[in-house]
């Protein structure tokens, strides 16, 4: 395929000669309304009608149990697993393709990852794999799951939904069992996508959302913790705000606890981008078949949802037929002003992981060299 045909392909979905951006954030409804009404109040803090609003919209949008909103994505999955029990010294097995926020999640914990290769069918972690690695390299007993060479705790298993496509949740969720491990759901691409008609983030033990400005919904910084158990839920609420115990006027802290509340500042933006969300999934998704169709008997391969699922093509994916052939398209898209970019460096090339334990990652490889990401901003 010529740069150029793609190029203004994009351009004719936009509509502008213009930059095109990967994703931009889209305001077109109550934001400003919501934002003045809190500015108004002066509640700007994490305290605030909003917080609450905008974790009951989660709550019920994902039909979770309850729904903690944090300052950002990486704070959500930090609760999360801290919630889950990870303990300074445990292994987390979790996907070298990833964004490095879940790694650096496991390393404000004490925790070290151990990556396990992804799966063809939705680039996120490859349940046979998982089960394979531990085969080889662990054992369990009624205390847990453990490494073979040094009998440290490999304690959870953290899959990535990557670009909103779900993971292999049944099969994954069956490993887990097996090997008696936690199973914590990194959603952070994927509000609106489901798993065989249930939420993504809602089927492991713990799942977290990213509202980042890049996000399908944004609150410009933002993060939530899906929590399974309402319990477990008003517990990780009551950590994230400091652990402090209501009172009148004493400030009393029963444990120690994380400075980790969603502003209500924020959560107005987000209360009023969740009026959006059922369109913005609709258009994401309309735009993901217009590429399908484009690239259909091309030398490019449009990554599909998984047939078991549902995605939110956060951002849509080509896979090319070499890195050279796609260094070619990254650099003469961006000269030609329109945004693509390569998939994440895999964990395990970066510097504070690059002596992780790991599998041989073939696929994850396989998929570093070749993928592209298209402009995927929804077309109001």
């Amino acid at each position: 395929m010529e740069t150029k045909k793609l190029v203004e392909f994009v351009r004719d979905i936009y509509t502008t000669r213009e930059f095109i951006p990967l994703h931009s954030p889209t305001f077109s409804g109550n934001e400003s309304k919501y934002v003045q009404s809190t500015l108004d109040s002066t509640f700007v803090s994490s305290v605030g009608q909003f917080v609450d609003d905008f974790e009951s919209k989660i709550e019920a949008y994902t039909s979770t149990a309850k729904a903690v909103a944090t300052v950002n994505g990486t704070a959500a999955l930090h609760t999360a697993l801290y919630m889950a029990g990870i303990k300074a010294g445990d292994y987390v097995v979790t996907q070298a393709l990833t964004f490095v926020a879940t790694c650096n999640a496991l390393y404000h914990l004490g925790a070290e990852p151990i990556f396990v290769d992804v799966s063809k069918v939705s680039m996120s972690l490859c349940p046979v794999a998982l089960d394979n690695y531990l085969s080889e390299n662990a054992y369990r007993n009624e205390s847990g799951c453990f490494h073979k060479t040094d009998h440290r705790r490999i304690s959870a298993v953290v899959p990535m939904h990557t670009f909103g496509h779900p993971a292999e949740l049944d099969e994954l969720v069956a490993v887990c069992a097996k090997w008696n491990m936690v199973l914590v759901e990194d959603a952070a691409e994927s509000l609106g996508s489901y798993y065989k008609g249930r939420h993504t983030g809602t089927i492991g033990e713990l799942g977290v959302l990213s509202f980042n400005g890049n996000k399908i919904i944004t609150t410009g910084g933002g993060g939530m913790v899906l929590c399974r158990d309402a319990v477990v839920g008003t517990k990780a609420k009551h950590v994230t705000t400091t652990a402090k115990v209501p009172h009148p006027y004493e400030f009393f802290h029963d444990e120690p606890g994380f400075n980790y509340r969603l502003p209500n500042l924020n959560a107005a933006l987000g209360c009023a981008q969740m009026e959006a969300l059922p369109d913005f999934v609709k258009l994401k998704r309309q735009l993901a078949e217009r590429y399908k169709r484009f690239f259909a008997g091309t030398d490019l391969s449009f990554f599909v949802e998984p047939e078991y699922a549902q995605s939110n093509y956060w951002l849509n994916a080509v896979i090319c037929p070499d890195v050279t052939f796609r260094d070619k398209i990254l650099k003469e898209t961006n000269n030609a002003g329109v945004m693509t970019r390569p998939i994440w460096k895999l964990m395990h090339r970066l510097p504070m992981f690059k002596n992780s334990l790991r599998d041989d990652l073939k696929t994850s490889e396989f998929i570093e060299s070749r993928l592209i990401n298209l402009p995927s901003t929804p077309i109001i």
